[in-house]
């Protein structure tokens, strides 16, 4: 009993990791305004840091990816709180200690708590995985729509906070995020940690079994990512260019909306969610028409409408990947929830980029010019509006991805939910 109390606190652990690390993602958008006007960052330096992120997220993926064996798990797990606060209190004391060093400090603090970032993905999940459950689907579920969450919670308490002290002491808000994770590290080691399986033996066949399903989980995953993450970054701007809204509507009717249709899907799943894969094929189907809604129709209200609701059919499907992996190869180990993070951090990083790409070179083409006149669109509109179509290409691919897992380990998934069901009605 006391055992399994204790479990119970190591996944309570895990949740709060969640939700406290999400300001090393929310808070630096927020404060990119104010590190331009302040110590004259330039606006491709500011989206280095976000590129830096994801280099040093995918740089760890990998690493776990191939050397897992050759880490303590336990020790990096514990001491991964620590590695987001040491991060998030250099962002914020090199620049208040050396304004002239404002973006070397910013640099720095950026690939520690990258670092920290990378771990709780790789980590965390078969953390939540490993402690016996009667739904782990649904444990997944709540512990990825914490993400969400606290994304909410950093954008709104950050947003009032800054209002009342002034977007010139933004240094003091950064070291009230950077307190939050130490309540983890004092969490993660008065708890028990479950047994992690770093690697699993199998016979050959189940060997090239599973690395068939972790290939396409990993397609599956990097499709899903990109499509969630496109609009995560451009539907502010898209609200705002596109569509002509204001800016502070583009904020509230962007990111936090966004970020809470996000949170609200994956609670909702956690709680009442059965069978992943149908929620995965459907929700990569109706991103994909939602993207393509948001690029051809002429009428602002429907386009907003269609990227708000690409936060409820994308919600799943980074977590569901793990859920779906996790039922066709049972006891993965670390190195293929790192595997599945480097597909998924490839995919937020590759794909924003790639449709920013297309919205420059479809705006300065004398096409776009031509289409603008004839719609009363500028040429900026209709590179937005491409970018949209072009982003619909993701959840298509995806779609095709999750369909060829169902194809191959459809039984698997039939036996795995049926064991499910079996274990909740134990008649």
């Amino acid at each position: 009993m006391t055992h399994k109390y204790g479990l119970d606190l190591t996944k309570k652990a895990c949740f709060y990791t969640y939700l406290a690390s999400s300001s090393a993602f929310a808070l630096p958008p927020i404060l990119f305004i104010t590190f331009h006007e302040m110590y004259g960052v330039s606006y491709t330096l500011l989206g280095t840091l976000v590129l830096v992120n994801f280099i040093t997220q995918l740089a760890i993926d990998l690493v776990f990816t191939f050397f897992s064996k050759h880490f303590n798990i336990k020790l990096t797990v514990r001491i991964m709180p620590l590695i987001t606060s040491f991060g998030l209190f250099i962002y914020a004391l090199i620049p208040m200690l050396f304004p002239e060093k404002a973006y070397i400090g910013l640099l720095a603090g950026t690939v520690v708590f990258s670092v920290a970032a990378g771990l709780s993905e790789v980590l965390v999940s078969p953390t939540v995985a490993a402690i016996p459950s009667d739904d782990p689907g649904r444990d997944m579920s709540r512990l990825h729509s914490l993400y969400g969450w606290g994304v909410v919670t950093v954008v709104v308490v950050s947003t009032a906070v800054l209002t009342l002290i002034g977007r010139e002491n933004w240094m003091y808000l950064t070291f009230f995020w950077a307190l939050l994770p130490i309540v983890s590290f004092i969490l993660f080691n008065v708890a028990p940690f479950p047994e992690i399986d770093l690697q699993h033996s199998l016979s050959p066949e189940k060997t090239r079994r599973k690395n068939l399903a972790l290939a396409l989980c990993v397609f599956c995953i990097f499709f899903g990512s990109a499509a969630e993450n496109v609009m995560t970054n451009w539907i502010s701007a898209f609200f705002e260019k596109a569509l002509g809204l204001s800016k502070t509507w583009c904020d509230l009717a962007g990111m936090a909306l966004f970020a809470v249709l996000l949170g609200t899907v994956r609670t909702v799943y956690a709680k009442r969610g059965k069978d992943i894969y149908p929620v995965l094929f459907f929700g990569m189907v109706i991103s994909a028409i939602l993207y393509i809604v948001a690029g051809i129709s002429p009428f602002p209200v429907l386009s907003l409408a269609a990227c708000v609701l690409i936060g409820v059919f994308t919600s799943m499907l980074w977590p569901g990947t793990l859920i779906l992996m996790e039922e066709i190869t049972p006891r993965p180990g670390v190195a293929a929830y790192a595997l599945l993070a480097a597909g998924g951090d490839f995919g937020a990083s590759v794909a924003p980029q790639l449709l920013g790409l297309t919205v420059d070179g479809v705006s300065e083409s004398g096409l776009a010019a031509k289409i603008g006149e004839s719609l009363a669109l500028t040429g900026e509109q209709v590179g937005m509006k491409t970018g949209m179509l072009v982003a619909a290409i993701y959840p298509i691919l995806g779609a095709v991805a999750v369909l060829l897992i169902g194809k191959l380990f459809g039984r698997s998934i039939s036996l795995k939910n049926k064991h499910i069901e079996n274990q909740s009605n134990p008649e």
